[in-house]
């Protein structure tokens, strides 16, 4: 008779994510997961700008319907991601975020093929509801799996969501050369890119959070004290009201640069590869840019500096736009860069302002449900002003106005406050 010797723990780890080697991998296969949906939360948008002129010949979409085009996506992360506390306290956070990449993937496959400008939108505004849902779940899954590193975290699925950006915006009109200057085949790669982060987020969804509870046992459903929505609570925080404001100022900035930076360029007789490669300027700053902040940030107790010294840095680069677009174009996409680090500075504050992860879930998607429906009008209005004054002047002042607002909303979000 064969006697086997039993190793101790080890079956026991294979059992119990919990121990500490199954923790690791957990971990690893975390950090994975963040790393490709961050990178995949932002081409849906970014691939469009240096486009977009030609999409709209081709579908015969006025200023006006593309301003709409870009703020669809506020409008899409503002309703769907309402949804998205509910959904995660069903399924976990995890599955949630899977099936949101899926309909990402699906979205931007099928938004090339469609012959005019209304399938466009709706196509669009899938692929974007997918992106909604893992926007707001993803400070979440932070504060689950990595509860003493929020700040780096945050700043490191960051770095990847302004690489994703980058990549898109600089790589769409390469891609649309290659297969004969057909755009719709630059915008549909990056549904195939998509797809690929799906399976490490499925694997995730079967695995316990870091603290051994079940994946949607640390999303607990809302209780007397907490309310029966994702805003129980928040709407009597001025803190909470104040990362709103901020959130949603910042939102409208950036998808303006997002959605019309291309095109300002372009306008001042830039050719539309360098104007692509201007927007991808302002994306690639975040990647060093967003982890050192959002560290930075981590450690402080106050962040209201931090905002400051963004906001400064947007509208120095709105009145060099203002004052002369084509005298220093890189100048300015370095400081518009720089002011888009607002977006990983307000996640991180988030993720520090709730008390745990049920309060994180709750303030993320009342913070950016109700930003989101913030800045919404603003793309829109500024493509209409764009198309009624012929010029980029007066929506820059315009954004100019909105940055000081933001900038006002961020030194009272940055308070040491907590919510919950």
């Amino acid at each position: 008779m064969i006697i086997r010797r039993r190793v101790p723990g080890r079956s026991a780890e294979r059992r119990d994510p919990a121990r500490p080697g199954a923790r690791a991998r957990t971990r690893g296969l975390a950090v994975v997961a963040l790393l490709l949906v961050a990178f995949n939360l932002r081409p849906a948008v970014t691939s469009l700008g240096p486009v977009l002129a030609e999409v709209r010949s081709a579908l015969g979409m006025s200023g006006a319907v593309a301003g709409l085009l870009t703020s669809v996506p506020a409008l899409c992360f503002a309703l769907v991601g309402v949804a998205a506390p509910r959904l995660a306290r069903r399924y976990g956070p995890s599955a949630v975020v899977a099936a949101g990449t899926a309909v990402v993937a699906v979205g931007l496959v099928l938004r090339p093929l469609a012959g005019g400008t209304v399938l466009f939108l709706a196509l669009s505004a899938l692929a974007l509801a997918g992106i909604a849902v893992a926007n707001v779940l993803l400070p979440v899954v932070v504060k689950q799996r990595f509860p003493d590193q929020v700040g780096r975290m945050t700043g490191l699925y960051s770095m990847a969501l302004n690489l994703g950006a980058a990549v898109a915006a600089a790589a769409t009109v390469p891609l649309s050369g290659a297969f004969g200057g057909e755009w719709r085949w630059g915008l549909g790669a990056w549904g195939v890119v998509a797809a690929l982060a799906v399976p490490p987020w499925i694997v995730l969804a079967r695995i316990r959070t870091a603290d051994g509870a079940p994946r949607s046992a640390s999303v607990p459903p809302p209780g007397p004290a907490s309310g029966p929505g994702p805003g129980a609570g928040m709407t009597r925080s001025p803190t909470a009201w104040a990362l709103a404001a901020y959130f949603g100022l910042q939102a409208g900035a950036a998808y303006v640069v997002i959605g019309w930076l291309p095109q300002m360029f372009r306008d001042a007789d830039v050719p539309a590869g360098t104007a692509g490669l201007l927007f991808a300027v302002t994306s690639l700053l975040g990647v060093p840019l967003s982890f050192a902040l959002s560290a930075l940030a981590g450690r402080l107790r106050r962040q209201s500096g931090i905002a400051v010294a963004l906001g400064v840095f947007g509208l120095t680069g709105y009145a060099g736009l203002w004052a002369a677009p084509a005298a220093a174009p890189w100048v300015w996409a370095v400081l518009l860069g720089v002011a888009n680090c607002s977006f990983p500075l307000a996640l991180t504050m988030i993720g520090l302002r709730g008390r745990n992860s049920a309060t994180v879930v709750r303030l993320s998607a009342f913070a950016q449900s109700t930003g989101y429906l913030l800045s919404i009008p603003v793309p829109f209005l500024v493509g209409a002003l764009y198309e009624r004054t012929d010029g980029w002047r007066v929506p820059l002042v315009f954004l100019a106005v909105l940055m000081v607002a933001q900038l006002a909303a961020g030194v009272l979000a940055g308070r040491d406050r907590s919510v919950g």
